[in-house]
């Protein structure tokens, strides 16, 4: 522990005297660079499908036994409805989704799985269940219990507007 507060300290002081941040220990680059690895290993193995990673994405979020209303989609991956319609097409193209009239609701649509993307939902989350594990494997349950921690901190802090509101603007 005495040893992170040395490198966290004297990474404080780097960033006062020379106005640079060692993106070693900045959080937001490690969360970066850290997801941009887990998108690429996802994309490589989605590519070996005919897929990508916002597709399996997709096949993940959809209810694949009453399927989910398009409007729902969106917000359930935190995703613009621009990037979402582009995916939606392509995975229909492919035809992994159908459309159809929401009951509901005639004005929307309801997207559902396919036998073909029911199939493919199967190795998305074969593949994320593998991640999982051989993570779990290399990480303790204390680490992995203080990343979720953090993670949740940060949320929060970003959802609360914490971070960049006008009393830490002047610190």
């Amino acid at each position: 522990m005495h040893n992170f507060f040395h490198v966290y300290y004297a990474c404080i002081i780097n960033f006062y005297i020379f106005g640079a941040m060692d993106k070693n220990i900045s959080i937001d680059h490690q969360l970066r660079a850290t997801w941009q690895a887990v998108a690429k290993m996802y994309n490589e193995q989605a590519a070996n499908y005919g897929s990508t990673m916002s597709m399996a994405f997709v096949l993940l979020t959809i209810d694949k036994v009453n399927g989910t209303p398009s409007t729902a989609l969106g917000p359930l991956m935190g995703m613009e409805p621009t990037s979402l319609s582009r995916i939606l097409k392509s995975m229909e193209d492919k035809g992994a989704i159908s459309r159809e009239k929401n009951p509901d609701d005639g004005r929307s649509v309801i997207i559902k799985l396919t036998e073909y993307g029911l199939e493919m939902r199967k190795f998305s989350k074969n593949h994320v269940y593998q991640f999982n594990n051989v993570v779990r494997e290399h990480v303790t349950e204390n680490e992995l219990e203080s990343f979720f921690k953090v993670m949740v901190t940060i949320n929060k802090l970003i959802a609360d507007k914490n971070i960049f509101d006008a009393a830490n603007q002047d610190k």
